[in-house]
């Protein structure tokens, strides 16, 4: 009887198992028979990560009162697309961004003072920067501020006095040395960053507090003065005008720190959309030709409400002295400038080539056409000049 037992209850133990064995198998097909339906409608991972990094493009800005963040969150806000991600990073001034898009991973492009690359000759990195850099378009001026108490009148009085020109590496840090050297004025400088300065202004810790960027800066606009402070002039003289442009502020800028009947007359510095040197063809710069089509083609938008007014000061095909232009930049405002010639123009650029019995190539064609047009522009404003004067 026991042996039954023990025969019967091995039976019912194989066909449970073979049964539990027919339920998970079942179950197993039903499960990856569900996953593999959702796997075919679901994109890879790895296919997923690949297209949305393919048209990353990183931009080095500023810091996060100043003109440049908003800048670089303006190209975002318009530009961000299926096919472009455009990623805004807070950034360390001028000097350092040129640094970066040189040498750190994961940026392509930044925004940077015109005077910043001649400081790279201090650390023996100019000759890198002039074969690493090109620029893609001008941008603006950005104006000096100085933000004194009202009893300094005159940027010379700063002689000797506590003057914070922001951190090492910033722009504002490169200009107001350069600036100082140049007007022959040697104050006590300190380089901490913008929020903490101006809370040591008020405190009287320090006399004045520099900061260069487009105006107008919300944080010095903000800038709870109580009526002791005011933005100081600075004059436009000697090595000065080598260098920087004139440039004003007006009550309508700062209500706070400049008098209605009484402008302020500064200095400002251009500035550019800076980008690597990508070789040809690769996957950088190939990136990088998608932002600047994007960028170039729906400029208008940035010019809408909204936008920072400094993208009205921008001229996408003024040259930069002793920069390179990116070729994609070059290659889309020529072919802007051909198609916006008339038929007669063409004509007479033809005409031209043949009367001097030149062969040039499709490139150096494009190239002598542009300035062709533009020689014809000066011309025809000289023209007009002269019989309004007449």
């Amino acid at each position: 009887m026991s042996g039954r037992v023990d025969g019967f209850t091995s039976n019912v133990s194989r066909t449970v198992k073979r049964g539990m064995t027919r339920t998970l198998a079942a179950a197993a097909a039903l499960l990856f028979g569900t996953l593999g339906a959702w796997a075919q409608t679901v994109p890879a991972p790895v296919s997923n990560s690949a297209r949305i990094n393919a048209g990353t493009i990183g931009v080095i800005s500023g810091g996060a009162d100043g003109t440049y963040i908003r800048i670089a969150a303006d190209l975002a806000n318009v530009l961000d697309g299926e096919n472009l991600r455009i990623l805004p990073m807070i950034g360390r001034g001028s000097l350092q961004n040129l640094r970066d898009i040189m040498f750190l991973r994961g940026v392509d492009i930044g925004i940077v003072q015109m005077d910043a690359r001649e400081e790279l000759k201090v650390e023996n990195l100019q000759n890198d920067a002039v074969r690493r850099l090109r620029y893609i378009t001008r941008l603006y001026n950005e104006e000096v501020h100085i933000i004194a108490s009202r009893d300094i009148t005159d940027i010379r009085q700063l002689d000797g006095k506590k003057v914070n020109i922001d951190k090492a590496g910033s722009g504002t840090n490169l200009t107001s040395r350069l600036i100082f050297e140049k007007l022959g004025v040697k104050p006590d400088v300190t380089t901490y960053d913008q929020a903490s300065s101006y809370e040591r202004l008020r405190s009287g810790e320090i006399q004045a507090a520099v900061y260069v960027a487009g105006r107008p800066v919300r944080a010095i606009a903000e800038f709870q003065s109580e009526g002791r402070f005011h933005l100081l002039p600075i004059p436009f003289e000697g090595e000065i005008a080598e260098t920087y442009f004139p440039a004003r502020f007006s009550n309508t800028d700062y209500p706070r720190l400049v008098d209605e009947a009484k402008p302020v007359e500064t200095l400002a510095v251009g500035s550019l959309l800076a980008v690597f040197n990508w070789p040809e063809n690769s996957d950088r710069y190939n990136r990088v030709r998608r932002f600047v089509d994007a960028f170039f083609s729906r400029f208008d938008e940035f010019l809408q409400p909204g936008r920072h007014p400094k993208w009205k000061e921008v001229n996408l095909s003024a040259d930069v002295p002793g920069w390179e232009r990116m070729r994609p930049a070059q290659e889309w405002l020529d072919r802007a400038t051909s198609a916006k010639a008339t038929p007669e123009q063409s004509r007479s650029f033809e005409e031209f080539l043949q009367s001097t019995g030149s062969t040039v190539s499709a490139s150096q064609r494009e190239l002598l056409f542009r300035e062709f047009l533009t020689w014809q522009s000066e011309r025809q404003k000289a023209n007009r000049r002269a019989n309004r004067q007449n």
